[in-house]
């Protein structure tokens, strides 16, 4: 590196030498007079003093005069001046060629400094967009000194924070005078030991850390904004981790909260009614064969009631860790609805329900069991929020390659701020909270495993006018089948066929 430079030094006066010798020649030989000389020479000196820095016009401005001087001052061919006027002219053009060299060197460095601080802003807003990117404390702890590192292109870059005791360094190899640092993190104030600076991250008048960055050529502007950028995305990344934990503490008091009125709820009535059936079993009640069937038939039913509770709390905690798999195998969409109709009876027996399917919908690959819980859940939705004798349509449809299965119902409809509400955990819904029976879990059960099939579930409801909920599953492609295999499919004529009333 040095020896390059050398050469290019030793480059650059040989070209000084050189311009003069040209310039000398030239004019000469044209016989231009004195003053088209001296200009010619001066912009020479600008040109080497804007280009090259100082030193090379002051040696491109000396050279110049002694030839201006030797060849153009009379009497030619020696450094003597006879005439005043030709010593006038002699310092006027050695005067010029200095101030004017060094007032190009003053607009070169000028440049090249608003060059730099441009550069350096331009970096630091690299610095604060990588410092952004970062939400959690430790990810921007650890990786704060090489985001440093890698935007200024510095040698190493060490870091401590207050009430941490770890040392946060760009790479291993890393070595600064940790004693320093620490002084530097409790003082808040800068300094500079052996090539590397000490700066203070301070967030206003409180220091959060320190940094020490060593081998750089940053000004000192420059590290004191790095040092604030740093303490305000460690302060940032703190906060966001409070508002975090604030959150979830929230959420969790909201479902807890959420768990224990469905529980509440959805226990009571069941409970009462076994507690009401045993007790008049065990008072001997005069009743014939038939009523006591009838009890136990209740008390089955409400037992039936309870165990499905507990089976979606249990379900809906699986799910929410992602430890379950899905069986995933190409099937027709009413493999899954025959069934699901059979397991939502109860739900759907005081409504007609009417099926419009076409008659070449494409296979879906799902896993059966789980697509049929899902209609299951949205036939048992509709019919628990519909009036007694209000229709439920089911329909499908292609659109792109996805598969769309619809429910509609003519129920009391969904208010747009619910509409947001309804697939989250445990809600019910304002109005029927405490008049339709559910622990708000089949909604939120629905989503999950249309999520993991790589589909999506929504509403499109209206007060007073029912809701229409679809579910949007990936067509299955036979890998050996032909591109044009699913044109057109579903467009054909549909079947519809009315459910009969259970």
């Amino acid at each position: 590196m040095v020896k390059s430079q050398a050469r290019i030094q030793a480059a650059r006066f040989s070209l000084v030498v050189a311009a003069i010798a040209i310039i000398t020649a030239t004019d000469l030989r044209l016989h231009v007079n004195v003053t088209t000389v001296a200009l010619t020479f001066l912009i020479a000196v600008l040109l080497a003093s804007a280009y090259w820095g100082l030193r090379y016009a002051l040696v491109l401005a000396l050279g110049a005069a002694a030839a201006f001087n030797f060849y153009f001052l009379p009497p030619v061919g020696t450094f003597r001046i006879l005439h005043p006027q030709d010593w006038v002219a002699f310092f006027a053009f050695l005067t010029t060629a200095l101030v004017a060299s060094n007032l190009a060197e003053r607009a070169r460095r000028d440049a090249e400094s608003a060059k730099h601080r441009r550069r350096e802003a331009e970096q630091l807003y690299q610095l604060s967009q990588r410092f952004l990117a970062s939400e959690s404390e430790l990810e921007l702890l650890n990786a704060l000194p090489l985001y440093v590192k890698q935007t200024f292109s510095v040698r190493d870059v060490c870091m401590v924070v207050d009430g941490n005791p770890s040392l946060y360094r760009s790479s291993p190899s890393a070595a600064v005078d940790e004693s320093l640092l620490r002084l530097t993190l409790l003082r808040g104030e800068p300094a500079v030991q052996n090539g590397t600076a000490y700066i203070p991250l301070r967030l206003s008048v409180r220091t959060v850390g320190a940094l020490a960055v060593s081998g750089y050529d940053l000004s000192r502007e420059t590290l004191d904004a790095i040092g604030s950028l740093a303490g305000l995305a460690l302060e940032r990344a703190r906060a966001l981790e409070a508002l975090s934990k604030n959150q979830v503490t929230q959420e969790n008091q909201r479902l807890q909260s959420a768990l224990l009125d469905s529980v509440t709820h959805e226990l009571h009535t069941p409970l009462a009614t076994i507690k009401d059936n045993v007790t008049t079993l065990l008072n001997g009640a005069a009743l014939d064969d038939q009523g006591k069937r009838a009890l136990l038939r209740g008390i089955d039913e409400q037992t039936d009631r309870l165990n499905r509770m507990v089976d979606e709390a249990a379900e809906m905690s699986q799910l929410d860790s992602g430890n379950f798999k899905l069986d995933l195998r190409p099937h027709s969409i009413q493999e899954a609805l025959q069934p699901a109709l059979q397991d939502a009876k109860a739900a759907i027996e005081n409504h007609p329900v009417e099926i419009a399917l076409p008659l070449d919908l494409p296979l879906v690959r799902i896993d059966l069991a789980r697509m049929r819980e899902v209609l299951m859940h949205l036939l048992d939705n509709a019919g628990k929020y519909s009036a007694p004798g209000a229709p439920i349509k089911i329909t499908a449809e292609v659109k792109s390659d996805f598969l769309v299965i619809s429910v509609a119902d003519r129920g009391v409809g969904i208010d747009t701020f619910e509409q947001t509400q309804i697939f989250d955990k445990f809600y019910r819904g304002g109005r029927q909270r405490y008049t339709s029976p559910g622990a708000g879990m089949g909604l939120p059960i629905a989503k999950v495993i249309i999520a993991a099939h790589g589909g999506t579930i929504a509403v499109v409801s209206q007060l007073g006018s029912g809701s229409v909920f679809s579910v949007s599953i990936p067509i299955y492609v036979d890998p050996g089948a032909s591109p044009q295999t699913h044109a057109g499919a579903g467009q054909s004529n549909r079947v519809d066929s009315p459910m009969p009333r259970p």
